[in-house]
């Protein structure tokens, strides 16, 4: 909760440490060809998943543009061949393609909108892809906010994981234009195995929110599932190849095993760093839970879902990969199993 926390504040004091009448000088050409005939594209947001995004379209050829909160990630970037902008409008006023990947729906907001934001410089035509995970509703506002600047917003959130992120191998839920979706497509099948077109602006998000929404159930699943074998005198791994050749197999056992040891090169068999945070999975089951609230859908285990991770988020585990459910319940296990459930749950 607290990196996220922070993350926020970071995002929420971008312009604020930039002088309000700087001048965006235009360094990079929106109209000639780069090399190879590639069109230089902007990207803001250099995360978990951003910075591996970033990466793969710089390894693709493509001339990069980057910006981030984080100065350590944007030179990162840059010493994979990547250039910098000092915020987002400048970002903006040097290319007429750019993706973001960002938190949560208030620093898309900001990102796009605010002083020094995106469409303070935007150039008239410019293609917008986001792939951050948002409200749709927000996505729909940004949407209208670019029209009005003679622009196109794309909503485009991902699924797969920092892995996928890292192999290009994610798949893209995309909302926006029939006839401009080959142009996002253009750019984001870079990045990924599957892009896919839901429909209008938004449905990209609502795709997005209910593929995480079963996710959440079923890392909790799988997590009671691996802490049960275990206290059975189950091999973890044995346990996992026999889930992953039945009936019980999913995303969860077969490639983001909660368990540590089981797989390698995962968040559990690295302390459960360096992947989905449990406090962005927080968020998403939100967002998933409001939906369900407008449409008046019966979404009971994502309303679980949702009640263990912000448990989990408030007891310091935000920053953690989401998959430290495992963790949580080896913990809560022995003599006092009810006990220490209510005691994590009630307090």
């Amino acid at each position: 909760m607290a990196a996220v926390s922070k993350t926020k504040v970071l995002f929420s004091n971008l312009v604020r440490s930039t002088n309000k009448n700087i001048i965006c000088k235009r360094c990079f050409s929106v109209t000639r060809p780069a090399q190879d005939g590639k069109p230089l594209i902007g990207f803001i947001g250099l995360g978990n998943m951003g910075n591996h995004m970033a990466r793969n379209l710089v390894s693709k050829g493509y001339p990069v543009l980057v910006y981030d909160v984080n100065t350590a990630a944007v030179e990162g970037l840059k010493e994979a061949g990547a250039k910098a902008a000092k915020n987002p409008a400048e970002v903006a006023a040097n290319t007429d393609r750019i993706v973001t990947m960002l938190p949560a729906s208030q620093h898309v907001q900001e990102v796009y909108t605010g002083n020094n934001g995106i469409l303070s410089k935007v150039v008239k035509g410019t293609l917008m892809i986001d792939s951050s995970t948002i409200d749709p509703a927000v996505s729909k506002d940004m949407a209208k906010a670019a029209e009005g600047k003679g622009a196109l917003y794309m909503d485009a959130p991902v699924s797969g994981g920092v892995n996928a992120a890292k192999q290009a191998l994610l798949t893209f839920m995309v909302g926006g234009p029939d006839s401009k979706f080959p142009d996002a497509q253009e750019i984001l099948q870079n990045m990924g195995k599957n892009v896919v077109h839901c429909g209008a602006v938004g449905t990209g998000q609502a795709a997005k929110i209910c593929n995480n929404m079963l996710l959440g159930i079923s890392m909790i699943g799988t997590s009671e599932t691996m802490n049960l074998g275990i206290k059975l005198g189950l091999d973890p791994k044995m346990l996992a190849k026999i889930l992953n050749m039945s009936s019980g197999r999913c995303w969860s056992s077969d490639t983001y095993n909660p368990c540590p040891g089981v797989f390698e090169n995962v968040p559990s068999s690295n302390n459960y760093e360096g992947g989905f945070g449990t406090a962005l999975m927080t968020k998403d089951l939100g967002l998933a839970n409001n939906a369900a609230k407008d449409t008046n859908s019966a979404v009971n285990l994502g309303q679980q879902a949702l009640e263990i991770y912000t448990k989990m988020t408030q007891k310091g585990y935000g920053g953690k990969d989401f998959s430290v459910i495992f963790k949580i319940l080896q913990e809560m296990s022995g003599p006092e199993v009810e006990k220490k459930k209510k005691e994590f749950f009630d307090q």
